[in-house]
């Protein structure tokens, strides 16, 4: 008797369906709405989604094994959620690691000397083509003068949380951003299999 041979890891599958016509639907400030034809099995279907740039975010961890949440305003939800710092990949020639480090800057007036990709996730596969960067950054310090920071980010609460306290939050459901959420379980696991806490390598 011989042995099955091993299955492959599962991994979401690319696919190019023809997509026969697109028309844009909304042209936003930050994002378009566009609405998307396409051959589909023996007929077509109508797919209408968020035309999304992109983004990075950021799992800044100190040498106390607490993690950088932000605090702001989201009017879609009418919530104060907390987050991790993030930023949109729209500046052309960046990098998702280059957006992530002038992001930290710009959100928490911060640098890291050490960083790390964790994982990039489709945030919404459904009703956009998001796709989010995310990065642990350790060994941190200030960059110097305060970010100018207007609209929602003017009032941005900052709080330093021990990472474990995080991921309790996001397991009790009282911290419920998906980027967050993702990005405190992807840090805390692999803090884990490395064996050492958060403080810089």
């Amino acid at each position: 008797m011989t042995d099955a041979p091993p299955a492959a890891p599962l991994a979401d599958e690319p696919v190019e369906f023809e997509v026969t016509g697109s028309d844009l639907v909304y042209e936003g400030r930050v994002w378009d709405v566009r609405s998307d034809t396409v051959a589909y099995g023996d007929g077509e279907i109508v797919r209408q989604y968020v035309d999304h740039p992109g983004a990075s975010a950021i799992v800044a961890i100190d040498d106390d094994g607490r993690v950088l949440l932000i605090q702001q305003y989201r009017h879609p939800i009418r919530h104060r959620d907390w987050e991790i710092p993030a930023g949109l990949l729209d500046i052309a020639g960046e990098s998702p690691l280059e957006t992530a480090q002038r992001e930290l800057a710009e959100e928490a007036d911060l640098r890291a000397s050490s960083w790390e990709s964790l994982v990039s996730i489709f945030t919404t596969p459904g009703g956009n083509d998001e796709v989010v960067h995310l990065f642990l950054a350790r060994g941190l310090s200030e960059v110097g003068a305060a970010h100018a920071r207007a609209e929602e980010e003017a009032d941005i609460r900052v709080e330093w949380v021990p990472l474990d306290d995080a991921v309790d939050g996001v397991l009790a459901g009282r911290l419920r951003n998906g980027i967050l959420a993702v990005g405190v379980l992807a840090a805390a696991e692999r803090l884990r299999r490395a064996g050492g806490g958060g403080g810089a390598p």
